[in-house]
């Protein structure tokens, strides 16, 4: 089972991320505020990555199960001329060397685990890899009905030609390219996401409805959730 961009979808993966910009400062922003290691889940090609390397002049590790990921990755720190550990392995079985002081997960990736024991284990592996008042962030989608109607089942042309499908029972999306790779997603309630905090023994510190900082509100169509382990 993948838990990053599906490995079909690797070669598509810039075009397809070259929309998500607003993250990065945000992410960049929690690196510069944090004094320690600092890791990525699903690192992909190191689009964010990479820019936190730079702004901030430190090494960060990076895990991805993907290794085509990995290797794109690899080659863009190569041409900008900063440091990633790159690490190929599965976000559920987290190990580090030493603690981290910022773990995070952008572009929606903690969606492709299906499962809530697989979040569970991805959670509490998380919070045990962080150093007390450690940082947990990530961002995900908030669901609206209205535009899963309007999307389902219908084929777009950019940013590569592609059919979105949901499946509501199953709180799945399934993005399907025209020669049928398909990379699926599941989305999470805001309470779902909470629960996992709780279970992990971790503490909300922020959930915005943006890269802004802004609150979160019922129009909010992203969670931005920032989780801190606290110190026992």
């Amino acid at each position: 089972m993948a838990t990053t961009w599906d490995e079909a979808f690797a070669n598509e993966y810039e075009e397809w991320s070259a929309h998500m910009v607003a993250d990065v400062a945000f992410y960049v922003d929690l690196a510069r505020e944090t004094d320690g290691p600092l890791v990525e889940l699903a690192i992909g090609n190191g689009r964010v990555a990479i820019s936190v390397a730079r702004e901030t002049g430190r090494r960060v590790i990076g895990v991805d199960a993907s290794a085509t990921m990995l290797e794109q990755a690899r080659i863009r720190a190569a041409q900008e001329g900063v440091e990633l550990d790159l690490r190929e392995g599965d976000m559920r079985d987290l190990t580090l060397d030493e603690p981290a002081a910022l773990i995070y997960c952008p572009f929606r990736s903690l969606q492709h685990l299906p499962t809530w024991a697989d979040r569970r284990r991805t959670f509490e592996r998380v919070a045990a890899s962080l150093l007390p008042e450690g940082r947990f962030a990530w961002n995900a989608i908030a669901f609206d009905h209205h535009i899963a109607a309007r999307l389902d089942g219908e084929r777009e042309e950019r940013p590569v030609p592609h059919t979105t499908r949901f499946a509501v029972g199953d709180n799945r999306i399934d993005i399907v390219l025209d020669d049928g790779a398909t990379s699926s997603s599941w989305w999470a309630t805001k309470n779902e996401w909470l629960g996992l905090i709780d279970v992990a023994g971790l503490e909300l510190e922020a959930l915005y409805g943006g890269f802004g900082r802004e609150p979160f509100t019922e129009d909010s169509r992203e969670y931005v959730f920032i989780a801190r382990r606290p110190v026992r």
